[in-house]
């Protein structure tokens, strides 16, 4: 028979064995029985206690502080978790949430860049953005680039366009910062690695010139072809003669249409009135087209013009020309034109025509 001390230690192993199944059940059984919220945020400076505290304001019921601890000490996880929001789930276990929190494993949020916007509707899309802070509401334009470092500097073309992945508590000068950097590489990528013959003499040329192909063309494949026409026109010193550069210059004036008096009136992004480059990019351009401006590709085109499908006609010569604006601008195709439009999507507005000043579509 067993003496009192032997029933100790036998009651003991006992209870033993029960706490550790109950501990193994606890740490790898679902973290609620009912509703939790989405998620549970950890901010700077909070302890395990605190957090605890955070978890069961979210619904998280499952086991005793002890256990947590106890599970948290087992992971070595107590001080190293780290702030920032974590998604919540009833399925989710406590190892599998404390591991979470050890990794920084973050809800992560994101906002896109679109290639070929302007600083305007760059900054209405992260206005849109939740729960992405707004610091730059009530900002202008000159306060923002102040703001990021850069005073004094046009905004327009500085940001690359990607999707930018965020969390809780950063703030639209968070993205703006990342996205102006990104711009700010992959231009010197692209100029390290420019043409010999490129008619630019700067990264801002180059720059300029991107943001000009970019609004030219929805193909891709195009985009090349389209930085040749315009670097044959500027070694040339054609006008360039590309309508998405008055348009930017017209402004809110604006309308969706360009008129004759539009083309004709002076203004400092008319490629019509002016030579060269416009003073500032018009847009921002990817990647793509920052490759396009420095490597323009090779041959003797010197117009294009819309098909209206998103794909261009080039032409060597102004008949040749000519005869494309009537088939794809006026519907008078005569015999022989390169006719048939390609199949595509439609995109943007009206393309550069004729170097005497004349809007040849009209």
């Amino acid at each position: 028979m067993l003496g009192i001390a032997g029933v100790a230690v036998l009651l003991a192993a006992l209870l033993a064995g029960w706490g550790w199944t109950r501990y193994q059940a606890f740490a790898d059984a679902p973290v609620a029985s009912g509703q939790t919220a989405d998620s549970v945020r950890i901010e700077r400076g909070d302890g395990f206690v605190r957090v605890l505290g955070r978890l069961r304001a979210a619904g998280v019921d499952a086991g005793h502080d002890l256990e947590w601890r106890l599970l948290a000490r087992q992971m070595d996880v107590a001080g190293r978790l780290r702030v920032g929001e974590y998604a919540l789930s009833p399925d989710l276990t406590p190892r599998q949430l404390l591991q979470r929190m050890r990794d920084g494993r973050v809800i992560q949020y994101r906002v896109t860049i679109v290639e070929g916007w302007n600083f305007r509707q760059l900054r209405a899309a992260l206005a849109a953005a939740e729960p992405l802070l707004h610091e730059t509401a009530g900002m202008d334009d000159a306060a923002v680039m102040a703001a990021l470092g850069h005073p004094g500097q046009h905004p327009e073309g500085r940001f690359l366009p990607e999707t930018y992945l965020y969390q809780r508590g950063d703030s639209d000068l968070d993205i703006l910062r990342r996205a102006y950097e990104a711009m700010e590489r992959a231009l010197a990528e692209a100029w390290e690695a420019r043409a010999a013959d490129a008619p630019l003499k700067s990264p801002e040329e180059a720059l300029i010139l991107a943001s000009i192909v970019e609004k030219e063309t929805g193909q891709a494949h195009e985009r090349p072809q389209i930085a040749g026409v315009f670097a044959r026109r500027l070694r040339k010193g054609m006008l360039l003669q590309t309508d998405p550069t008055v348009i930017y210059g017209l402004g809110s004036a604006y309308d969706g249409n360009i008129r004759k008096r539009d083309l004709t009136t002076d203004t400092p992004y008319n490629t019509y009135t002016r030579p060269g480059l416009p003073p500032t990019p018009i847009a921002m351009p990817g990647r793509a087209a920052l490759q396009a401006a420095v490597n323009p590709a090779p041959g003797d085109a010197l117009y294009f013009v819309s098909r209206n499908d998103g794909s261009h006609v080039f032409s060597a010569t102004y008949a040749e020309h000519s005869a494309a604006v009537d088939c794809h601008q006026r519907r008078r195709c005569r015999p022989g034109t390169a006719a048939a439009p390609a199949a595509g999507d439609a995109v943007g507005e009206a393309k550069p025509e004729a170097t005497d000043g004349k809007d040849t579509r009209r």
